[in-house]
């Protein structure tokens, strides 16, 4: 059976919880997966990242969180790049293409990687370079998710859903909310 690129993408909120779902759905079929995930940051105290909490607990699933810390506080936010993110960037590419070339598992799922390139802490060369090292063997399902796409990585995925934000509380000024967003 033929493995595939699957992409989530967009504004809208849901394309890192999309990705744990297909995980969970994965796993409970008896599937190895991997969850890398670009720029959510782990200081190796503060976990802020709420799916991270249960995702390291479930069997055959290999959670490789990299970036440095963005979550600054209740509600606080890091946008700009510090010296060290383009570092862990970079990390989270190795990982990623070791984890192609060796295979082992069925799923790998390369969290806002594309919000990556958004942010300049990747290039769309690095994921296209990525794209073509799957397609040389399509060992396992691949997911690519974060905010933008290019015509040349739409052409080569199986699968590409946007999320598009029709209407947000953040919009009114609502706070985040544990368990929620994140």
């Amino acid at each position: 059976m033929q493995n595939h690129l699957h992409i989530y993408y967009g504004n809208g909120k849901g394309k890192t919880t999309s990705a744990v779902g297909l995980a969970v759905r994965a796993l409970g079929a008896g599937k190895k997966v991997a969850f890398v995930q670009f720029d959510k940051g782990y200081d190796g105290t503060n976990e802020h990242y709420s799916e991270r909490k249960i995702l390291r607990s479930l069997p055959h699933l290999q959670l490789f969180p990299f970036g440095k810390e963005r979550v600054l506080g209740p509600n606080a936010f890091r946008f700009k790049n510090e010296p060290g993110d383009l570092e862990e960037a970079q990390k989270a590419l190795t990982k990623a293409r070791e984890l192609l070339a060796q295979g082992g598992v069925d799923l790998l799922i390369l969290d806002e990687i594309l919000a990556a390139v958004m942010t300049k802490l990747l290039t769309r060369e690095d994921v296209m370079g990525l794209v073509d090292l799957y397609n040389q063997g399509r060992r396992c399902e691949l997911v690519l998710t974060g905010h933008q796409v290019w015509p040349e990585l739409v052409e080569k995925a199986d699968l590409v859903t946007e999320m598009r934000k029709e209407k947000h509380y953040f919009d009114l000024k609502a706070p985040s909310k544990e368990g929620i967003e994140f």
